[in-house]
Order: structure tokens, then C-alpha cells, then sequence
């Protein structure tokens, strides 16, 4: 099993910027596919983005060429950076470790995009 803990989260303005991280511990970090989702009030758990132990890359069509997604194995965390944020990208963000026999959690980081 693998601890994630979420940082970064916050208020920020429309067109404003923010990068989240995920550190992981207790594990062999570099197996792990790691990603992002996110879940606002009322609605469903969403993938934002994820990045496999080789560096690939998925978004969601809804960040894509916004958000990046990146990691540094040596340091065991990985980053999401946010750009052009928008009030509908308001929602708490989770970090996910992943391989074909588990799925760990961190628990969650608040973003807020408000004027």
C-alpha cells in the first residue's frame, strides 16, 4: 500500500495558475501510474490526467493544453500544474497510485477558482 498527501490547493482568479503535488510514500514509487481526479459538489469522480512509471501522458479533453501532469521518481511525487484556470475546474483534486493489483488514495485538495 502507498500514502499519498496532496498540496497546493487554494483560491485563485479566473486565468490564474496553481500546481498541485502528491508525495507517495511506502512504496517503490517508479512502478506506480500515478494521476490526477477531481470531484465537484454533486457530480461524479473525474480523471483529469495520469502519467504511467514511462513518462506517458492522458487529459481530460477538458484540460487539455491547461493542465500538465509530470513526475519525479527520485522525490516520489507528482505534479500538476494548472493554467488558464477557470471557475468550472473548481473542485477537490485527488491523487491516485495505481498498477493492475491496487489503487491507493490521497485525500484530497481543494481548488477554488473565484473572482
Amino acid at each position: 500500500q502507498v500514502q499519498l498527501v496532496e498540496s497546493g490547493g487554494g483560491l485563485v482568479q479566473p486565468g490564474g495558475s496553481l500546481r498541485l503535488s502528491c508525495a507517495a510514500s511506502g512504496t517503490i514509487f517508479a512502478l506506480y501510474t500515478m494521476g490526477w481526479y477531481r470531484q465537484a459538489p454533486g457530480k461524479q469522480r473525474e480523471l483529469v490526467a495520469t502519467i504511467t512509471n514511462g513518462g506517458s501522458t492522458n487529459y481530460a479533453a477538458s484540460v487539455t493544453g491547461r493542465f500538465t501532469i509530470s513526475r519525479d521518481n527520485a522525490k516520489k511525487t507528482v505534479y500538476l500544474q494548472m493554467n488558464s484556470l477557470k471557475p468550472e475546474d473548481s473542485a477537490v483534486y485527488y491523487c491516485n497510485a495505481r498498477t493492475v493489483v491496487s489503487s491507493d488514495w490521497g485525500q484530497g485538495t481543494q481548488v477554488t477558482v473565484s473572482s
